[in-house]
């Protein structure tokens, strides 16, 4: 069996020490015998036992870790106090990430997490072992796993875990300055509220009022200037916000390449951080393409592919982009490549349904008058009638929605398209649906509407991002739900025939064989 690299005995030790000193400085600022602010020596002696603690414990973690990769698993020992053995059955790998943190790339070292089926959830973890072990690993845990799931011959799954970088890697996407720009500027961080946030408060010495200038509040109505000076600090967090989330977008998707190599997909990403991982495309359930206000007006869109279990990019693991910006025509060119479900020809929901949305947008500004007449009771605020100007908008607003769904039928495909502000198309193979779903709210039963999802493994589906036609006519649903339904059970036959045919075809080819003489 293997270990790890010995080199990251020093970068655990480094990433353990910070922790576990933190701890250790903050139990003897209390323990010491100065009580509350302690003695320099007493708080140092602590910190210095808590590093002493991290770096003996990852020596011990260093050596009682092992792992080797059999015929058809993957075996992995570790444990400092508990020992514990796992065999990962290569057939269960889903995923194979590799991640370079700035610290082990100084060392030239890279983790490897082993994601495993239902779940998404990272099932073994390699802190650290050398670049090359790293792509090494990633090369043959997943062509095992394709083994595995095509055969259970012990000699195949060996081969293709020995086999060479002999498949030609094909470069299909790499992101351009251009490109990166626009996405970093446009793009929102969910975490960059908190972390502007933070960076306002350092700059102000924590009292937010220093930030605020005298001369352009003095002498202006509303409180002495106070919603004024209010409305300053929210344009400084909405800035701050918006300065942070571009950095870590601008970090995330820095150097992004995506490239095939055989039936696979392999992207890199990141700055400070490297990732890089792999998309199986055999286990691809639905791909999404996603056109987003602002980037639709300069003609770009995204494309995330879910497989299952879980959905590339959320984080952790939410829709890792195949394509996290280019040209809408390259987006749509490279998801065909993937999926070939032709030209994109989608169906409107009823004109019925865009009234079912006005008065709903309807009955959303009558919540908002409503509301800005409660807090002028207990206001200066006089004005509560002012958002009734939103309903110039409700038309408007209405038309979009309806204008931006739509569903289609193909021979082999499923799509459906919704949304305005973040328009997604989904495409989904039929043989890839799990269940067909029609329901109907008790709004669409009053306009005759129901709306179809078409379910598929993936986490989005969990999560009600699944494929669905919404607001189609309640009668044309029904249809739609038994066509859908019988296109999946025509897919499963023709390729249950075409796997008949590929082993009718290799078992006549190992008849063919000539065999040994065996005449005396």
């Amino acid at each position: 069996m293997k270990k790890l690299h010995p080199l990251s005995i020093a970068v655990r030790s480094i990433s353990r020490s910070v922790n576990v000193g933190l701890l250790f400085f903050i139990a003897g600022v209390f323990a010491s015998p100065g009580g509350a602010g302690g003695t320099l020596v007493s708080v140092g002696g602590m910190v210095l036992l808590g590093i002493v603690v991290a770096v003996v414990y990852e020596v011990a973690y260093y050596e009682r870790f092992r792992y080797e990769l059999t015929a058809d698993t993957f075996d992995v020992a570790s444990g400092v106090l508990a020992r514990r053995d796992r065999e990962v059955p290569l057939r269960r790998i889903q995923n194979v990430d590799v991640r370079q943190p700035v610290l082990s790339r100084l060392f030239g070292l890279a983790a490897v997490h082993i994601e495993t089926a239902g779940g998404g959830q990272t099932e073994v973890s390699l802190q650290y072992v050398e670049e090359e072990e790293a792509r090494r690993l990633r090369r043959q845990l997943r062509r095992g796993a394709q083994a595995e799931g095509d055969e259970d011959d012990e000699s195949v799954a060996s081969e293709a875990r020995d086999a060479d970088d002999e498949d030609e890697e094909e470069l299909l996407f790499e992101i351009q300055p251009r490109e990166l720009a626009i996405l970093s500027v446009f793009t929102i961080d969910p975490g960059a509220s908190l972390l502007g946030g933070i960076a306002l408060s350092f700059l102000s010495g924590f009292d937010p009022t220093t930030l605020i200038p005298a001369d352009l509040v003095d002498g202006l109505p509303g409180a002495e200037g106070g919603l004024v000076a209010l409305a300053w600090l929210v344009v400084l967090f909405l800035l701050a916000a918006w300065a942070v989330s571009a950095v870590l977008t601008f970090n995330r998707y820095y150097g992004f390449r995506l490239t095939r190599v055989g039936d696979e997909l392999y992207y890199e990403r990141g700055l400070v951080q490297r990732y890089s991982g792999t998309i199986p495309l055999e286990k691809v359930q639905t791909l999404t393409i996603t056109e987003r206000v602002p980037f639709r007006w300069f003609g770009y869109g995204a494309l995330a592919v879910e497989t299952a279990g879980y959905a590339p990019g959320q984080g952790s693991r939410g829709t890792e982009s195949a394509i996290p910006l280019a040209g809408y025509d390259r987006v749509v060119g490279l998801a065909r490549s993937i999926e070939p479900f032709g030209e994109v020809d989608l169906e409107d929901p009823p004109k019925r349904s865009r009234e079912r949305y006005g008065v709903r947008y309807l009955l959303v500004v009558g919540a908002l008058v409503a509301g800005a007449y409660l807090v002028t009771t207990v206001t200066v605020l006089e004005r509560w009638y002012l958002p009734a100007v939103l309903l110039v908008l409700v038309p408007v607003a209405a038309h979009l929605k309806w204008r931006n769904r739509g569903h289609q039928l193909g021979d082999r495909y499923f799509l459906a398209r919704t949304g305005f502000w973040r328009r997604t198309t989904k495409v989904v193979p039929y043989y890839r649906v799990q269940a067909v779903v029609h329901t109907q709210s008790i709004f669409q039963r009053r306009r005759r509407l129901a709306s179809v999802t078409a379910d598929t493994a993936s986490s989005a589906s969990l999560l009600g991002r699944a494929a669905t036609a919404y607001d189609v006519d309640a009668d044309s649903g029904l249809e739609m739900q038994l066509e859908i339904e019988e296109r999946l059970q025509e897919r499963l036959r023709a390729r249950k025939r075409e796997r008949t045919v590929g082993e009718w075809f290799q078992h006549d080819l190992s008849n063919d064989e000539p065999a040994g003489d065996d005449s005396v």
